[in-house]
């Protein structure tokens, strides 16, 4: 019972057993109900065409022979059998029937014209024991014809009983019982109940089969999704699994080759960022050790010290720098960086990182702009992780191109949403992949950084509910920061700005701040 290809086949010959026993025991008992009442429509029918027939010899003289001809008569054209009675009442208000004629004896009962109160009781000839009686006693009360099923010899007959009269206004004084066996009924239904039974057994015996076969189909696929899994968990390579269909399953193969495809790219990223960070802290740790050695074994004039003090620095601020990228970076991952959205005016917050920037651009002889609205720009926003990705973004124009590049920094409203753009007069990405370009470790100058910045500010602006997107040519390079501009409400996010966090070469706030600290020293 673990096998999937039982558990199915069993559930389908279930199903099927199911829908026939519905069949079986509500549908056929339905089917004999309706036979039945089409067999008392029938003889009511038959009933009301040929009783009349019946009254009008009971009116005439010779009344004996007639009768018995009339009721033969009757009685083969309606392909039933009819019994004729008489009705004696007696004066406490009960009666009874006697037999006049009956289309099934050879030698019916005689028929008596004289009143019946001249003919001694004994003499009277009984109903025949295989005729039932209580739906002439119905048809007698209600004058009318009457239908229902009797049991004569333990046998099911369906009847019709209409009385007979002399005139409208005289009680009925006789009563013609059309009787017919439902046997008929007995062996239709008898041969459906059989060929529902053959069907079912076969309709299981076809879903056990049909079931295990295509269960067995199934399991066989998830085998080969279970066996490429296994495979991948251990490290081998496993080709991309074949898609043979549009089901659940064929997109479940679909997403595992996609998985497959996305880890096998997250790995080499991941073997990329350890090779460019195993670079960038080889070099400054051995640049650190030579001017450490120089500083404590040469005597050394007082600007060649400050020279190789400088530069210290600078590859102090290239490991800090490297630090709090992979910091963050482990933050985010595990969801422990918290974001505290509130109105803020991001305007102000640009200014603010302009004004920190300003020393490091004086430095690189580049001129650093803003277009700010007068009336500032309200936003729903974290300001302290906006001013984050604006120094990313400031940081990269600056530090990427070369000195006296022009870098602008502009606020205004968006649809829905207000945005911050850094904008650069560089020669702009012309080597790196739109595509990639914030994908985590990626970085278009692998000597120059470890491809986490852009990462670590695209994963920021969708915490906030925002998004970055590049814009790139020929001359200059835009990236645009949207943030939602009131509190429930997310800006559009196209091009770059929807996906996973993912990175670039840039560097963080506290790598920034630490920059402006040592230049104002």
């Amino acid at each position: 019972m673990r096998s999937l290809a039982n558990k199915v086949a069993l559930l389908f010959a279930g199903v099927v057993l199911l829908a026939f026993g519905v069949v079986y025991f509500y549908i056929v008992p339905q089917l004999r109900s309706n036979l039945e009442e089409q067999l008392f429509e029938e003889l009511a029918a038959e009933a009301g065409e040929s009783a009349g027939t019946i009254q009008a010899v009971m009116n005439t003289d010779d009344v004996g022979p007639e009768v018995e001809r009339a009721v033969r008569r009757a009685a083969d054209a309606a392909s039933a059998r009819i019994s004729l009675l008489g009705v004696q009442r007696s004066d406490g208000g009960g009666g009874s029937f006697y037999q006049i004629a009956d289309s099934a004896i050879d030698r019916p009962g005689v028929v008596r014209p004289e009143p019946l109160g001249t003919v001694p009781p004994e003499e009277l000839a009984l109903p025949p024991p295989d005729v039932s009686i209580e739906v002439a006693d119905s048809a007698v009360d209600s004058e009318s014809i009457d239908t229902g099923l009797g049991r004569t010899r333990g046998e099911l007959i369906g009847q019709a009983a209409a009385p007979l009269s002399e005139s409208r206004s005289v009680p009925p004084e006789w009563v013609a019982i059309y009787s017919r066996p439902t046997e008929n009924v007995d062996e239709t239904v008898g041969v459906i109940q059989r060929q529902v039974i053959v069907a079912g057994l076969l309709a299981v015996l076809v879903a056990l089969a049909g079931g295990w076969l295509v269960a067995r189909a199934v399991a066989r696929r998830v085998r080969r999704l279970e066996s490429a899994a296994k495979e991948f968990a251990e490290g081998r390579t496993v080709e991309p699994l074949p898609i043979d269909s549009e089901d659940e399953l064929g997109q479940l193969t679909r997403t595992f080759n996609e998985m497959q495809e996305q880890l096998a790219r997250v790995d080499r990223a991941r073997r990329d960022f350890i090779a460019n960070a195993s670079h960038e802290l080889r070099t400054p740790v051995f640049s650190l050790g030579g001017f450490a050695e120089l500083l404590q074994d040469e005597d050394l004039d007082a600007e060649t010290r400050e020279r190789f003090l400088a530069s210290m620095r600078e590859q102090i601020a290239r490991l800090q720098r490297l630090a709090a990228d992979l910091l963050d970076l482990s933050r985010l991952d595990a969801g422990a960086l918290e974001i505290h959205p509130r109105e803020a005016d991001v305007a102000e917050v640009a200014e603010a990182v302009a004004n920190e920037f300003a020393p490091v651009a004086s430095e690189r002889r580049a001129d650093l702009r803003l277009d700010l609205p007068r009336g500032g720009l309200e936003a729903y926003c974290d300001p302290d992780r906006v001013a984050q990705i604006v120094r990313i973004l400031v940081d990269n124009a600056l530090r990427h191109n070369p000195e006296g590049t022009p870098v602008s920094l502009a606020a205004g409203h968006g649809e829905g949403c207000a945005e911050l753009t850094v904008t650069d007069a560089g020669e702009g990405l012309r080597d790196a992949d739109p595509e990639r370009v914030f994908e985590r470790f990626y970085t278009a100058d692998a000597s120059r950084g470890s491809g986490l910045g852009l990462a670590i500010a695209r994963e920021l602006a969708e915490r906030m509910g925002g998004s970055i997107r590049l814009g790139s040519s020929s001359g200059e390079t835009t990236f645009t920061l949207s943030v939602p501009s009131e509190a429930g409400r997310e800006p559009p996010r196209d091009g770059h700005a929807t996906g996973a966090p993912q990175g670039d070469e840039r560097v963080d706030s506290g790598a920034v701040a630490e920059d402006a600290r040592m230049v104002r020293r």
